[in-house]
């Protein structure tokens, strides 16, 4: 969970998720919305894929990204799971 809370405290990691969210995108077309270098892309495109946010794969030159839906429906169980608790201590 550590990565996963990492990797979402920085707004343009935030930014390349949401761009994900309408469709898959290569590299190259997360980059266009940038003004970074395209090293600099990479390094977020790897703090995500190593939180599993996202997922990759290779289609002929270019390595294409998506969403990995299960970690976001971990993140909210867990949120879930948190506030429930919560609300069962208040409770008592």
């Amino acid at each position: 969970m550590n990565e996963i809370f990492k990797a979402l405290a920085d707004p343009t990691r935030r930014k390349i998720l949401k761009m994900l969210r309408e469709k898959d995108l290569s590299a190259g077309e997360i980059a266009e919305h940038f003004d970074m270098t395209k090293p600099s892309i990479s390094h977020h495109l790897n703090m995500l894929k190593q939180a599993n946010l996202v997922l990759s794969e290779k289609q002929g030159q270019n390595i294409y990204y998506s969403l990995n839906m299960t970690v976001f429906q971990e993140i909210i169980q867990w949120i879930f799971d948190f506030q429930g608790r919560g609300e069962d201590h208040a409770n008592q």
